[in-house]
């Protein structure tokens, strides 16, 4: 006998990521989709089709909204839409507490390669004096840095804590244009958007007589969606906020 499938919606469906977030809920067996909510369409229609798991792959403005929307209408919520800052995530958490059954899963990326990369960044991180990351993206891309390069920098700045290294050494003592690029987590990150490009990353760690890189390269949206899915089957098995599908996934 099998099991009901999980009734979802997609809000964004119109979007690159939400176009291909359509297809593949609509290829899975055990997946519904049951509503698509593009701009100006009424949330209400997620509620009313039954959705058990909202999925949000929309702007950084309005993604914060849907979330809290879908958990005060007692859904779950997978977010592919990256800009996140801590008072935001905070009205998440808050809103999670008031409904403890329910999950949230914040992912920068999707791709389970990319999420590999970032579990390596963190630990090589402890072995290497220097260490930067360059990501890169299509120009229509609305944020950067990444939500990939953020969480990537922060899986390092772990790594070198752990491995007791102090700041990254740059004798820099001028940069008016900003050539070494932003410092995220004490971690400097160059961003480049250039068409023809999807969503690639590069960390540079650098040590004595050698460098190590760890590159990961999306060519196309549909490397994002076997995370997309395995989020929406989890996320009702992981109550609460998750940042990053490394923590649905057993890494260590």
């Amino acid at each position: 006998m099998t099991s009901t499938p999980i009734p979802v919606a997609v809000l964004g469906p119109n979007g690159r990521m939400g176009s291909e977030a359509c297809r593949a809920v609509d290829a899975a067996e055990d997946l519904e989709l049951v509503a698509r909510i593009g701009r100006g369409d009424d949330l209400d229609a997620a509620a009313q089709a039954g959705a058990e798991v909202v999925v949000d792959l929309t702007v950084p403005s309005a993604a914060k909204a849907n979330v809290l929307w879908a958990l005060d209408h007692g859904m779950h919520a997978v977010v592919g839409t990256t800009g996140w800052d801590e008072d935001a995530l905070a009205e998440v958490r808050e809103a999670l507490d008031r409904n403890p059954r329910l999950g949230v899963l914040i992912a920068p990326n999707f791709a389970i390669g990319a999420v590999l990369a970032m579990r390596f960044a963190e630990i090589a991180a402890r072995y290497y004096e220097s260490a930067e990351i360059i990501e890169l993206h299509h120009p229509a891309k609305v944020d950067a840095p990444s939500g990939t390069a953020r969480h990537t920098a922060a899986a390092i700045a772990r790594g070198r804590a752990a491995g007791g290294l102090g700041a990254v050494p740059d004798a820099t003592e001028t940069d008016p244009l900003r050539a070494r690029g932003a410092v995220v987590d004490g971690v400097h990150v160059h961003a480049v958007r250039l068409r023809g490009l999807v969503a690639h990353e590069e960390v540079l760690f650098g040590g004595v007589g050698e460098q190590l890189t760890l590159r990961h390269d999306s060519f196309d949206r549909v490397s994002f969606m076997p995370g997309v899915l395995l989020g929406i089957r989890e996320v009702a098995s992981h109550p609460g906020l998750t940042l990053g599908l490394d923590g649905y996934l057993e890494l260590g």
